[in-house]
């Protein structure tokens, strides 16, 4: 019988046997099954018809063919292309084989409706490294041999291939890590996509590959032998990979039998079906398409996990080798070595230590580096003694904190979170461990959206845009970002819990954390109210006239302060623009911006007018501050303290600081002032209550500047009796507090006599501080603007000036020389630029123009 002949009887084989594989598939769910037996089906129909070669053709020496890649492999899903070696022992044969062999079996295969890739090569083409067809290369490893010479297929496994593969392992390695990098940036580095392509995409069937070709060329390298890679794997990361691999072969299986051809995206609608059916799942039980995806992405995850060996070309066995043969760099310190952007331990078990453990994510946090796979392990490994440690009373805030804020945190929390480390630590953040959100606007799952808001606001370093640089000045300006970071990484928690409203369940889960943290009371405070809060900004974006003054004032009477506004603003900001990467149009983020400039001028301009008084309708907020062991006396002394201060004092300080007050009121008897100063993460802070009197804040500003100290920011308010609060942060630029902490109590004292008058503060500043010569670095134009109409009852200048030692002293002094009275300060100085805002009064009264114009000349000549 012709070869021709023998078509139609391979077309109702090759139907039958793929029919009775996908209906096995659809009952079984089992995608590997059905791969090998698709495989060993066109295994079947190829011999066949090289059999019939034999019949009428005579048979043919030198000459053999092999499948290369997943056919090669014995993956060969229900419509992928046929990858076909026809390898011939030496040149000078092609057309009589072409004629005889090739073009008969391969036009055969294609009548069959079969996708066949071809490739004819010599024995010695095998052997060569092909740069401009390195995916050749590749696919040998991978090659099996069908039928033909098999002593000609021997020379090629046993020797041509494993020369070329020795020869050229360096330059395998590096094309292959090439290939998986520019393909990984085309899926944006992520394994979290809406319709993920499960072959190519992060975390799919290629990325297993690449890791298994490393592992065979790396074991070539080493043993001289062809071992199967799935076995050369990392033996902590091998039974999730094959778990996972497993679930995506059902999965391509799926989509390959409901398509109907080579299709990879998993779409929106595909989701639901798989979902329906339990592709994938053990047992094949339905399940929801969240959870399904949910089900997905934790696979993906495992696969991704073996992507750290498609960027590490590994290294000798041996520990001593590896390391004396790494490029060290000048980042490696006494435990860790960094090498090609990767951190290796100098002592795997040093991790078991909590210090070095968090060192080891604070580095990755600074420098944006990598785990090499040795360290994974050991991460991994010393887990359980960190969890002993955990269950002590620990702090744990410090060291964590010190990761959030750093430029590379989210690199370094997604380290932590793909080891079990972040969970093992706040089991609360498992809640949402791949948890989906499955709509078309949400991108990515819940855990991996809420790194990507801290992303965000560290990304702002690298913006360029105009926009975008204006959110990166505020969160330049911000007080805590630390506590900003933190809500950020929790604030949707709650949509893991069985709640009907995910705020509620985030604000109940926090508080877990909050203990594990030893969080103290303020950054408690805060975290509540932007996790509370976090939605409110966009809901007025989209459902009020920005441009309203009402709305404004609605929005500004929620956030209250000035740095609750920043931290609203940037948290909005990243919120957004994590949900997907064409969520935050340019449209939408110039209304946030447009809102948070209005609200931040309502709140700077209104300040003064929102006072507490005791009699009035803050009566009942008031009461609940007092503390309920105090008597009557006591409490109506606690009220006249706090009556006449502005509302924002008691939303920008927590009920203890409050208390620290009072306390220090109640003192006052035994001392001009009372004065406590205390040492915060990068500066000092100062605060001083004492009764009002002339030149009071110029002789603050005027003492601390001539000790050599940067004067930060400053918040100078009084209440109702004269009782003057004033809070100051400075740098101690000489270090002399750091190096010498009894002079703190100097200070004080120096304070208390520049106060009481006993110190000529004036003659001072003159002594210290004389007129700078040399031209300034920076030049910062000097712009003065008063208002008589945004307060009720004070003149409001502005002023924004190059910032200089005694600059404060100079504007305080001028103010009282004029007989003016600072009712309200609010001091800040960033870059070297101080932008001070200042609610003066004279008698009690606004300022009449007249004397509006003296005090602009005058401020003119002293700045």
């Amino acid at each position: 019988m012709k070869l021709e002949s023998r078509t139609s009887t391979l077309q109702d084989f090759y139907a039958d046997e793929s029919a009775r594989i996908q209906k096995h598939f659809a009952e079984s769910g089992d995608g590997k099954a059905a791969i090998r037996e698709r495989t060993a089906l066109i295994d079947s129909v190829i011999n066949e018809l090289w059999n019939e070669v034999h019949v009428s053709g005579g048979a043919v020496a030198g000459f053999c063919i092999a499948a290369m890649g997943g056919y090669g492999r014995r993956a060969l899903f229900p419509y992928s292309d046929i990858d076909l070696l026809f390898l011939y022992e030496k040149e000078g044969h092609e057309e009589q084989l072409s004629t005889k062999v090739i073009a008969p079996l391969s036009q055969s295969l294609w009548d069959l409706h079969l996708r066949v890739s071809p490739t004819t090569r010599t024995l010695s083409e095998c052997g060569k490294l092909h740069r401009n067809n390195i995916e050749f290369n590749i696919s040998l490893l991978d090659c099996r041999y069908v039928c033909g010479d098999k002593q000609l297929y021997d020379r090629l496994r046993s020797r041509v291939l494993p020369g070329m593969v020795l020869r050229e392992s360096q330059n395998l390695m590096q094309e292959l890590t090439g290939l998986a990098r520019s393909r990984h940036e085309k899926y944006g580095r992520t394994i979290f996509h809406l319709e993920p392509n499960i072959k190519d995409g992060p975390g799919g069937l290629r990325d297993y590959q690449v890791a298994c070709w490393l592992a065979q060329i790396a074991e070539m390298k080493a043993s001289r032998e062809w071992k199967d890679p799935s076995e050369l794997l990392p033996v902590a990361l091998r039974a999730e990979a094959v778990n996972a691999i497993d679930f995506l072969d059902a999965v391509r299986c799926f989509l390959h039998y409901r398509q109907g051809r080579d299709l990879n995206v998993l779409t929106y609608e595909l989701q639901t079906e798989a979902a329906a059916e339990g592709i994938g799942l053990h047992g094949g039980e339905a399940a929801s398409p969240n959870d399904w995806m949910r089900a997905y992405f934790r696979q993906a995850r495992a696969i991704d996990r073996l992507a750290v060996m498609t960027d590490e070309v590994p290294q000798s066995k041996t520990f001593l080798n590896r390391l004396l043969g790494l490029r060290r760099s000048p980042l490696s310190t006494a435990e860790f070595t960094v090498s090609d952007g990767r951190v290796y331990l100098s002592k795997a078990s040093s991790v078991e230590d909590s210090k070095v453990m968090f060192r080891l994510f604070e580095l990755i946090a600074c420098h944006g580096l990598k785990l090499s796979a040795e360290t994974e392990n050991a991460v991994e490994a010393a887990l359980p003694k960190i969890q002993k440690w955990t269950s002590t009373k620990v702090d744990l805030w410090d060291p964590f904190r010190k990761i959030l804020v750093l430029r590379h945190a989210a690199a370094s929390l997604r380290a932590m979170h793909r080891l079990g480390f972040l969970t093992l630590l706040f089991k609360e953040f498992q809640l949402i461990d791949s948890l989906v959100v499955r709509d078309y606007y949400h991108r990515y799952t819940v855990d991996e959206h809420s790194l990507v808001t801290i992303e965000t606001l560290h990304n702002l370093s690298d913006t360029d845009s105009d926009l975008n640089r204006r959110f990166r000045n505020i969160l330049s300006t911000l007080e805590h970002p630390d506590l900003l970071y933190l809500s950020l990484l929790f604030h949707d928690v709650g949509k893991g819990m069985p709640i009907e409203r995910h705020v509620e369940g985030s604000l109940e889960a926090i508080q877990g954390v909050f203990e594990r943290l030893h969080l103290e009371s303020f950054g408690r405070e805060t975290v509540n109210f932007l996790i509370a809060n976090h939605l409110r900004m966009s809901a007025t974006l989209m459902r009020r006239d920005i441009f309203d003054p009402e709305a404004v004032h609605d929005f500004a009477t929620v956030v209250g302060t000035i740095e609750h506004l920043k931290m609203l603003a940037l948290f909005t900001y990243a919120d957004i623009k994590a949900v997907n990467p064409e969520a935050l149009t340019p449209w939408k983020a110039e209304m946030l911006w447009q809102l948070y400039a209005a609200t931040e001028n309502y709140l700077n301009r209104s300040v003064d007018d929102q006072r507490l008084y005791v009699a009035g309708e803050d009566a009942g907020q008031l009461e609940r501050l007092i503390p309920t062991a105090e008597n009557a006396v006591e409490s109506e002394r606690f009220g006249s303290f706090l009556d006449g201060f502005p509302k924002r004092y008691l939303l920008t300080h927590s009920s203890a600081e409050i208390a620290a007050h009072y306390r220090m009121y109640r003192r006052l008897g035994h001392s001009p002032a009372e004065i406590s100063i205390t040492k915060r993460d990068e500066y000092y802070e100062l605060v001083l209550v004492t009764t009002d009197r002339p030149f009071l804040f110029a002789k603050i500003a005027g003492t601390i500047s001539s000790w050599g100290m940067n004067i930060l920011k400053a918040d100078a308010c009084a209440n109702k009796s004269g009782i003057v609060l004033d809070i100051l942060r400075f740098s101690d630029r000489f270090k002399t507090l750091d190096h010498n902490p009894t002079e703190v109590t100097r200070l004080k004292q120096q304070l208390v006599a520049a106060i009481s008058g006993e110190l000529d503060v004036a003659g001072l500043m003159k002594k210290k501080f004389q007129p700078e010569k040399r031209p300034p670095k920076v030049r910062v134009e000097t712009r003065i603007h008063l208002d008589n109409e945004c307060s009720s009852h004070s003149t409001v200048v502005e002023m924004v000036a190059l910032d200089r030692p005694g600059l404060l002293y100079d504007i305080s002094s001028t103010f009282a020389e004029l007989g003016f009275n600072i009712d309200v300060g609010l001091i800040d100085t960033e870059g070297g630029t101080a932008t001070d805002v200042f609610y003066v009064t004279q008698k009690g009264d606004k300022l009449p123009l007249d004397r509006q114009h003296e005090l602009e000349s005058a401020l003119q000549s002293r700045l």
